[in-house]
């Protein structure tokens, strides 16, 4: 909790040009490691076409102009001056692109999802750059379009969960490639026949360590990350500026889009054929995007800028001015980054790259494991175990399973396509297709969320999908030379996400069928004939209103439960973080002496949910101060959809909050087991029934908690379709059976567990 608060803090603080230096010069190791290591392989991977390097120089300058382009067009106009501003409360990415469309154009598909939710301070916070819209514009028409037709709902998440899956094809791809290309310097020391056998397992056993160091966080080396990959782009920047100067002044010119024209007039068929190693240059621009939440807006900007760019123009050009005086290159592997840095300082740079490699490759997997955090948050991947690395750097998470997946894909790759122009071919189609998917939710966010003209999104579109659509074009015709990779790994993954997140709404849609009415208990009278027994109950459930069917089943068995009893409910918001103040939801269940609370626990998708000791002191307490301050009526949720509930912060985020102590306060009550004290706020008073239901509540956590956790199988009902049984039966049953529990069942002490089942046919 005092990491959130710290968040939010920082958050509001108006940032000093000190701090966004700071903040600049720390994004280099995080940000952009993975563009910066470009230039190792794009030359290589272009010519590896049918593209000859004629004395004219017209195919060298017209790949150098094609580069420079790609970069200023797509990395520098379309991520740093146009998608960095649609940032989700400071977090990027393709979920927070989808979370803002779901929030503007209210997309169901977050089935738990509340009115009380659009209250939260960050869920409309998000910045608009235009005045509101007639209703009957076309932006509302997109809107309502948007809204009614649920078939184009699951059109925009199937391709969010592209995006997020070709991500995932990155974080195995780009490491390969990357670590692949940086000890490829190997080749000009040993003999061509021999080299290969040098490379791959130097690679691999780089990528093995690279994997196995994930367990210890990227804080403990964060520190070097900066200054590795500065270093490496002050090099190539030397490099090149040495390579203009000495080999051809006049490579300048080779920046006029004239030469592209050329390019493509001469060399046809096969220039287009090597867009897809052009478009390499640009790996890693979406992580200045997907990296959003550590770093601010401004001090990415400035970085790239300032540094970044410069830096790789001037290696791309040096290349360029070198190999325009070196024609007798003949083989493919000769176009390679090495081969034009002086000989006296290859070793050194080899050293270099490696490291500024392995730096990339971090940021990738570590990026992969927060996407992956933000699937599961929001159902859309199945549980998985996530490890805080850092108890000060929000954000830094393993994920063991994942890591290990990531580390068999990428050596299997590795070893099984052995050079770079396959890893090239691969990686470049699912970079261009993330990039791809990010233009079309772009298009969106500036019609629903900036309310600007749909004119202007259409040119968006229309511009950037244009050029990203020749590069995928390109990568996609060398499907049989590598690039079939993202795609198959892409369809694994993505029968897996939509999966589980078809099964988690089904199972919820049942549950709301099958849940009790609140009428039903206010039937069974005060005494609720059942016999009520020391101690707190906590039935965890999804369900937002009503009666959880585990619940009439349970008592159904076993007519008793607990003096006090908590419907707890612990859902995610699309939203990336969920202020400690408004974390909790509470209200009651039935007249007051009842005894029967419902308590909805809100986290966003980036937030940390800590299943302890503090947990469970914070939801009592906040049980203890919405009594206090008698927010509810005597009947509470009268009916199933008019829940009578308030917003109760945490202890800590409130100096007039009701807490509890050992020490004395205003009400305590001794126990047995233990003593338990609720410290009531100074100048406070209370009404005489809140008092005696403080006491019935210290009691009960005197007495211990019970956790009742549901457990709900599903399956498909006889003569279901096919596709229907694959789906249940197989997929989402399968992934269940295989996935971590909820979190909050590891926690719970295996003396106070309860677990109640029930099947479901859908």
């Amino acid at each position: 909790m005092d990491l959130e608060s710290r968040i939010f803090q920082n958050s509001n603080k108006k940032e000093s040009w000190r701090s966004v230096l700071t903040l600049a010069y720390q994004s280099l190791g995080v940000v952009y490691g993975e563009i910066s290591t470009s230039p190792l392989f794009v030359y290589r991977n272009t010519f590896s076409e049918d593209i000859g390097h004629t004395d004219t120089n017209e195919e060298i300058f017209g790949v150098l102009s094609l580069v420079f382009w790609t970069l200023t067009l797509v990395t520098l106009v379309k991520y740093v001056f146009i998608v960095l501003r649609a940032d989700d409360n400071g977090e990027g990415g393709t979920f927070a692109l989808y979370s803002l469309l779901c929030r503007h154009a209210r997309l169901r598909s977050f089935h738990n999802c509340q009115l009380e939710d659009e209250e939260l301070s960050e869920y409309r916070s998000s910045r608009c750059f235009g005045a509101d819209v007639p209703e009957r514009s076309l932006n509302c028409r997109v809107k309502n379009t948007l809204e009614k037709h649920k078939f184009l709902q699951g059109v925009l998440l199937v391709l969010a969960l592209i995006g997020t899956c070709m991500v995932v094809g990155v974080g195995v791809l780009k490491p390969a490639i990357s670590v692949f290309s940086a000890v490829s310097g190997l080749e000009l020391s040993v003999s061509k026949e021999h080299h290969r056998y040098v490379e791959v397992p130097a690679a691999c056993l780089i990528l093995i360590g690279l994997f196995a160091l994930q367990r210890y966080g990227t804080h403990r080396v964060g520190f070097i990350f900066a200054p590795i990959v500065l270093t490496w782009l002050l090099c190539i920047a030397a490099i090149g500026i040495y390579n203009i100067y000495y080999w051809n002044p006049h490579v300048y010119k080779a920046l006029s889009p004239y030469y592209v024209f050329q390019f493509i007039k001469k060399t046809k068929t096969a220039g287009w054929m090597s867009l897809g190693g052009i478009l390499l240059c640009i790996t890693g621009s979406e992580a200045m995007f997907a990296d959003l939440g550590h770093f601010s807006p401004l001090s990415i900007k400035i970085a790239f800028t300032a540094v970044v760019y410069p830096c790789l123009t001037l290696a791309y050009m040096g290349q360029a001015a070198y190999f325009s005086r070196h024609h007798d290159i003949k083989h493919e592997y000769e176009f390679g980054f090495y081969v034009s840095v002086p000989g006296k300082l290859r070793w050194p740079v080899v050293v270099i790259a490696i490291l500024a490699a392995v730096v990339g490759s971090q940021s990738i997997i570590t990026g992969t494991f927060s996407i992956i955090k933000q699937c599961s948050a929001l159902n859309c991947f199945p549980r998985v175990k996530v490890v805080h690395t850092s108890s000060k750097i929000h954000g830094q998470v393993y994920i063991p399973e994942i890591n290990w997946l990531l580390m068999l894909m990428c050596l299997a790759v590795t070893i099984g396509f052995g050079d770079i122009r396959r890893l090239g071919n691969a990686s470049g189609l699912a970079v261009i297709s993330v990039m791809l998917v990010t233009t079309c939710l772009m298009s969106l966010v500036i019609i629903l969320c900036w309310k600007q003209n749909v004119l202007l999104a259409l040119a968006f579109v229309v511009f950037f999908g244009t050029i990203e659509a020749v590069f995928f074009s390109a990568s996609i015709m060398k499907f049989f030379e590598g690039a079939w990779v993202p795609i198959v790994m892409s369809v694994v993954f993505l029968s897996v996400m939509y999966s589980w997140h078809y099964g988690t709404v089904k199972k919820y849609e049942l549950d709301v069928q099958n849940k009790v009415s609140v009428n039903w208990l206010l039937s069974l009278g005060p005494s609720l004939g059942f016999v009520r027994v020391g101690g707190i109950g906590l039935v965890h459930t999804e369900l937002v209103s009503g009666i959880p069917a585990i619940f009439s089943h349970f008592v159904t068995n076993l007519p008793a439960f607990h003096q006090v009893l908590v419907f707890l409910c612990i859902k995610h918001v699309p939203i990336p973080h969920v202020r400690p103040q408004e974390r909790f939801l509470v209200g009651r269940v039935g007249p007051r002496n009842f005894r029967i609370y419902r308590c909805i626990v809100r986290y966003g998708y980036r937030d940390i949910h800590k299943d302890d000791d503090e947990f469970e002191k914070d939801l009592v307490c906040s049980i203890a101060e919405f009594i206090r301050t008698g927010n509810s009526s005597n009947e509470g949720e009268k009916d199933d959809h008019h829940d009578v509930m308030a917003v109760v912060g945490t202890c800590s985020s409130s100096t007039h909050h009701i807490i509890m102590s050992d020490e004395n306060g205003t009400l305590e009550h001794k126990g047995q087991k233990k003593k338990v004290r609720f410290i009531v706020p100074e100048k406070q008073k209370m009404e005489s029934d809140a008092m005696e239901e403080l006491k019935d509540l210290m009691e009960a956590r005197e007495a211990g908690v019970a956790y009742i956790i549901g457990h709900s199988y599903m399956r498909a009902k006889p003569g279901s379709s096919t596709l229907k049984k694959l789906l249940v039966n197989f997929g989402y049953e399968l992934l269940r059976k295989n996935s971590r529990a909820p979190s909050y069942v590891h926690s719970v002490p295996h003396a106070s567990a309860l677990e109640v089942s029930m099947m479901y046919y859908v």
